[in-house]
């Protein structure tokens, strides 16, 4: 069924900026079937874990983290960009490919010594997973995993989460 779909994840040259290529992960999130497997799949992988929250960041870490997070019975947290919080909250800026970027917590949302497990669809260059580890630690919270659905492995994503244990379900040279 993962070759079903990877199959399903289309390629989409030159986005968002010229000379790279874009994985659209829309087609899995349409197919009923493809996406309950996606969730159900991860929920396997992470199941013997204790987790208490799952933090996802925006956009894409949402769409697979909540409906995760519900079938664990768990909490989810979202890192947000900037200016979508509207209680007090923490940042942290990083790089990306194409520039850099911020992501906000809830200053209350983690609690200190909860078991965290962070939720993107896709491993790139790491940045995004390493300043949701950060604001996580910032805490006092615990990362005891990430999950992707997608790993880009000429991106070398891997090298900047060499502290975080981590599973990806499809990767990509």
């Amino acid at each position: 069924m993962i070759n079903n779909v990877k199959k399903l994840i289309r390629d989409i040259d030159n986005f968002p900026k010229e000379g790279v290529t874009f994985k659209d992960i829309t087609p899995v999130l349409s197919d009923k079937d493809a996406f309950k497997f996606v969730i159900d799949k991860m929920a396997e992988i992470i199941k013997d874990n204790k987790i208490d929250v799952i933090v996802g960041p925006e956009s894409r870490g949402f769409i697979f983290g909540c409906p995760l997070a519900y079938k664990l019975g768990i909490g989810f947290v979202p890192a947000r960009k900037p200016s979508k919080l509207p209680s007090d909250h923490i940042s942290e800026t990083y790089k990306t490919e194409y520039g850099e970027a911020t992501l906000s917590i809830h200053s209350d949302s983690i609690k200190t010594g909860q078991r965290v497990l962070l939720i993107d669809d896709l491993l790139a260059t790491g940045g995004t997973i390493n300043a949701s580890s950060k604001l996580v630690e910032r805490l006092g919270g615990e990362v005891i995993g990430a999950l992707f659905l997608i790993e880009i492995l000429s991106l070398n994503g891997r090298k900047n989460i060499s502290k975080i244990n981590y599973q990806s379900l499809i990767t990509y040279d």
